[in-house]
């Protein structure tokens, strides 16, 4: 987000026109409406009778009739969004602290520096728009999207997300399977309910399952139910989860993780629409829609005869894929207030809100976890905030540290650096969101990285990052 892109209304005080003007050709070039006033009486006067609250006012402290402070305190009285920044001489630079004190962003020193008067301009407006987007996102979250259930929690305005939710939309009424790829932590959950709850098929039930947590010879019976004394621990009948979602909707998250005998069988409960229970020796007709998830590349789990090519082509008659958070950045805020409101009511803290400060380091950081990785972070900020403030120091370390390496280039500190520990940090965070963006799966994590597999086990283990004696072993040699 570059506030300072957005064009801003600004107010300018100051008795010398030489510098009004200055400060209104600076602010006119980066496209804002500038209005001026020579002395505290006008800037009240014009404050007060405009229609709308000022983004910004610069404002000189010693003037002819009245004091910069009289400015700001009736700036930040009709709006206390609007930001301040004070212009000085170097003999009132006392004074500049207290009008910071009484809410002004900051203060810049004459003789004018154009360069670090703009800079102080962007970052005064860059706060303010943070502040209007968060009361904004705040309205946003208590309004029901248009066109989805309820019940159903899909939030963000971004044009990736409502392609997504357009594409759900439509395929609803379908009887077409449906497939839904992306990410892990996008919500691929989320949307197959929206698929279910928009469909004519919401009265019946919608069941889940994961492939990937329950081993494959339990998950043949809990797709498909047994007989009793098909094996030995079937001490009752099982429907099945085929049979229990008749009519409804079936959840098949983390397909890409099926065992290939459990494909072949699936592929022809779908084929046939018929299943056959394990130790049953008749097939019953089930009516069932089937909606996939998988963060796996299934075109490729193909080609590596991981996934049955007919299996897919059955599975991808409809797919939706869901864009990761770095693809709709302009959501994280309105998400991180939703999670904000639920997470406050939660903890009995209804009154928290975010500052502008950690506002800007959640736009910021890349978020590999996507929304999931997002609720998390603002759960433990919520817990950790020790006023009526989210500070930006209650966000997780990788969050806050992101902010501080992509703001500016890296510069030599004046009394020099540890360059070692300096670079193990760096070396110990890109290893950590390595493996979080591959989901744990190392030679993934080692590829983002341009590594070979042993190259990454042995940085994992010189890290103290290797998990198990294994990893240790492998790393080292």
């Amino acid at each position: 987000m570059s506030a300072s892109r957005t064009a801003a209304r600004v107010l300018v005080v100051d008795d010398e026109p030489s510098l009004r003007q200055l400060v209104r050709v600076l602010l006119q070039r980066a496209g804002h409406e500038v209005v001026e006033a020579a002395d505290v009486g006008s800037a009240r006067d014009v404050i007060e009778s405009s229609p709308v609250a000022f983004d910004l006012v610069v404002t000189d402290l010693i003037m002819p009739g009245g004091s910069g402070l009289d400015v700001i305190r009736a700036a930040r009285s009709r709006s206390p969004e609007t930001q301040v920044l004070v212009v000085t001489a170097h003999a009132t630079v006392e004074t500049a602290v207290e009008a910071m004190q009484l809410g002004a962003y900051g203060y810049v020193e004459k003789p004018l520096d154009l360069a670090t008067a703009r800079a102080h301009v962007d970052k005064a407006l860059e706060k303010r728009a943070l502040l209007r987007d968060n009361e904004q996102l705040k309205a946003l979250s208590r309004t029901p999207r248009v066109g989805l259930p309820g019940d159903v929690l899909l939030i963000g305005r971004s044009a990736a997300l409502e392609a997504a939710l357009d594409l759900v939309r439509r395929a609803a009424s379908s009887k077409a399977n449906v497939l839904i790829t992306g990410e892990s932590g996008t919500g691929k959950e989320v949307f197959a309910r929206a698929l279910h709850a928009l469909s004519d098929r919401s009265a019946k039930p919608m069941l889940v399952v994961n492939c990937g947590a329950i081993p494959g010879e339990l998950l043949e019976s809990e797709l498909f139910g047994h007989e009793k004394g098909a094996f030995t621990s079937a001490h009752a009948k099982r429907e099945g989860l085929f049979r229990e979602a008749s009519g409804g909707t079936l959840f098949l998250d983390e397909i890409g993780e099926l065992p290939l005998a459990l494909q072949v069988k699936l592929l022809r409960v779908l084929q046939e629409k018929r299943v056959r229970a394990v130790g049953a020796t008749q097939e019953v007709a089930v009516d069932v829609r089937i909606v996939a998830a998988t963060n796996r590349d299934l075109e490729g789990e193909v080609k590596a005869g991981r996934f049955r090519q007919d299996l897919f082509y059955r599975l991808n008659v409809l797919r939706v894929s869901l864009p990761s958070l770095r693809e709709r950045s302009e959501d994280i805020l309105l998400l991180a207030e939703h999670f904000r409101a639920r997470f406050s009511s939660e903890h009995g803290r209804q009154f928290l809100a975010f500052s502008p400060d950690a506002l800007a380091a959640l736009v910021r950081y890349p978020f590999p976890g996507n929304v999931r990785e997002l609720e998390n972070a603002v759960e433990r900020a919520v817990a950790l905030a020790a006023g009526a403030t989210i500070e930006a120091r209650d966000l997780p370390p990788e969050i806050v540290g992101h902010i501080a390496t992509s703001d500016a280039a890296v510069v030599l500190p004046d009394d020099g650096m540890n360059l070692e520990k300096y670079l193990e940090d760096v070396e110990r965070t890109l290893l950590t969101q390595a493996l979080s963006r591959a989901n744990g799966v190392r030679t993934k994590a080692a590829a983002l990285l341009g590594l070979s597999f042993r190259s990454f086990r042995y940085r994992l283990a010189k890290m103290g990052l290797a998990k198990d004696e294994d990893d240790v072993k492998g790393g080292l040699e």
